[in-house]
């Protein structure tokens, strides 16, 4: 294997690809720089097909101090958990990548993005996709490739977007916007924003995915050098699970029976219809087939589960809760929740129910960062927990989940364009959101009730925050566009859009899309049809406390902040200190 280096110019920025030289025993491995930012990407693959009924991929990030120059804090020396940071970057990473593998896929895909260098001027993250799609690429990996992820932000002097901007260029921009997928559609989005519109979230979505494609196209140029040095590439075998036509027609004999025990807008009284359905027609085959067929038989009943639902909505126009695709859940909201407090505030829509808490501090109590980035610490800090009982399950309790964090980043997201600034409100700002039920949308939630808490406290927020997750169902060439999605229609659905944002704009977008056929025109449709789903939200928020209370708790601490004149200060300096 000969090294090959490919050094090229996009958006005004240098980037190099580069493999041949590190870690040649893994399945495939890629070097990415952005500037001297640079990211090891490997991926290795299985030898022998597990035995699972879904496709098990596992991303990491391995956050090295080292890149920036820097020794791990406290009395252990060495890095230990993975920073917030790092989380969301393999989550950023796992997104568009996931949904790109054949169905059946089995055997076990690891994906280790690793830090060399972290330059302090060239974000690390969004590079790391093309690192891994080219280190599968290279390794004979079959998928849907080549993928990228782009940032996109906006300069606000200029209107100009910006492509993969700087962390200095993204101090001066109201937009902060990530895209991954093909050179074709987008399967991911995470997004914050200053309260912009549609129209431009829009315009900045059309003008990423062109630069997705040109990203998408560097690695195919890549590739073909590579081929040239190396010889062609030999996309490597793995065997599929395949749906066995016996198991499908037998169990898609009982579609009828499906449809009607998913008819129930009580969220565990269906799933335990469902699977009564699902544990009879596991019973008719015998257990010579079901031990031959212990993959297929429940693929088999996944499918039938989601035909019947999928069908339901797209042939009906009604859902299995019985609402229209642009109706919202029923709204409950309460404010001044709990005593002593410093704020607080209980949302529920349909069976999510979150309460979310506020405490104030100090603006030395704000979270000091330890990570590879600029950024030395944050003053406002939202925090998502989703306990098992929130679905009515046993569990363990522990450190938060990537999906906690990542969920809790997004809510975060949300409230950051309306905050205060810190001269105005000087605190430190914590909200705690407790996901107490949750059938869907459980992070929107979360944002409406750190909005009521923040407001319940007396934090002077700019305008109040809601937000609604958004669905997509497209089935025999019919599309249906669903608000305010519950959990069935996430796992079942095309897409999962989250849109959060005031009156007046957008301030966070996330977006996990399965659908190929997922057009502008539909995104438009589907930022429409959010925006008239935010507004009803808001304004039940609103009937129960139309605006921030006038002053913070009495519980809550008691900052008083002097301003002396700059003249009276030369004056005291002027006479020896004497007053």
């Amino acid at each position: 294997m000969t090294l090959v280096s490919k050094t090229f110019e996009l958006y005004g920025k240098t980037y190099t690809f580069e493999s041949g030289e590190l870690a040649k025993q893994a399945t495939g491995a890629c070097l990415v720089k952005q500037g001297d930012t640079t990211m090891l990407d490997t991926v290795v693959v299985s030898k022998e097909r597990k035995n699972y009924d879904f496709f098990p991929l596992t991303v990491d990030f391995n956050e090295k101090m080292y890149a920036a120059g820097r020794i791990p804090g406290g009395y252990l020396k060495r890095e230990g958990r993975p920073s917030e940071k790092a989380t969301l970057t393999a989550r950023m990473i796992d997104r568009p990548i996931r949904p790109s593998f054949p169905d059946g896929f089995r055997n076990e895909v690891h994906i280790v993005a690793t830090s060399l260098v972290a330059d302090q001027v060239n974000p690390f993250d969004v590079i790391n996709v093309m690192g891994a799609s080219l280190a599968m690429t290279l390794g004979g990996v079959p998928f849907e490739g080549p993928l990228a992820c782009v940032r996109i932000g906006r300069n606000v002097e200029t209107g100009e977007f910006i492509v993969n901007p700087t962390y200095e260029e993204r101090e001066n921009s109201d937009l902060d916007l990530e895209l991954g997928g093909s050179a074709d559609f987008i399967s991911m989005v995470e997004a914050g924003a200053e309260e912009i519109s549609e129209d431009d979230m829009l315009a900045a979505m059309k003008f990423g995915q062109e630069a997705l494609a040109a990203f998408c196209q560097a690695q195919d140029e890549f590739v073909a050098e590579w081929e040239q040095v190396n010889g062609a590439i030999v996309k490597k075998e793995y065997p599929l699970d395949q749906p066995v036509e016996e198991v499908q027609e037998r169990i898609f004999a009982h579609y009828d029976e499906m449809a009607a025990a998913l008819r129930d807008a009580d969220k565990l009284s269906r799933i335990g219809k469902v699977e009564a359905l699902k544990e009879s027609i596991r019973a008719e085959f015998t257990d010579e087939e079901q031990a031959a067929w212990e993959r297929e038989i429940p693929v088999a009943l996944k499918k039938l589960e989601k035909k019947a639902m999928r069908t339901m909505v797209v042939e009906t126009g009604e859902r299995v809760d019985g609402r229209a695709a642009d109706e919202i859940r029923p709204i409950m909201v309460k404010d001044n929740y709990l005593p002593l407090v410093h704020g607080s505030g209980l949302f529920q829509r349909g069976q999510t129910q979150v309460l979310s808490v506020l405490s104030l501090g100090m603006l030395n109590e704000g979270q000091r960062l330890d990570t590879i980035e600029p950024t030395e610490g944050k003053r406002y800090m939202h925090h998502y927990n989703f306990p098992p009982f929130c679905t009515g399950e046993t569990g363990r309790m522990g450190s938060p989940k990537r999906r906690e964090i990542g969920h809790g980043n997004l809510a975060e997201r949300a409230l950051l364009p309306v905050l205060p600034d810190e001269n105005e409100f000087p605190y430190a700002i914590r909200v705690v959101s407790e996901v107490m039920e949750s059938n869907g949308s459980s992070s929107m939630a979360s944002t409406c009730g750190s909005t009521l808490a923040l407001m319940d406290g007396g934090v002077p927020i700019k305008r109040p925050v809601s937000g609604i997750a958004m669905g997509l169902i497209q089935e025999e060439g019919k599309t249906v566009v669903l608000s305010d999605i519950q959990g069935l229609e996430d796992f079942l659905g095309d897409m999962d859009f989250k849109v959060t944002g005031t009156t007046e704009g957008i301030t966070a977008l996330q977006m996990d899309n399965k659908a190929t056929g997922l057009t502008f025109d539909i995104l438009a449709r589907a930022l429409q049809q959010a925006k008239e789903g935010r507004a009803f939200i808001l304004q039940k928020m609103l009937d129960v406390i139309p605006e921030p209370r006038h002053t913070t708790r009495s519980t809550a601490p008691r900052i008083v902040s002097i301003q002396v004149p700059t003249d009276k200060i030369r004056d005291v300096i002027g006479s020896g200190g004497k007053v």
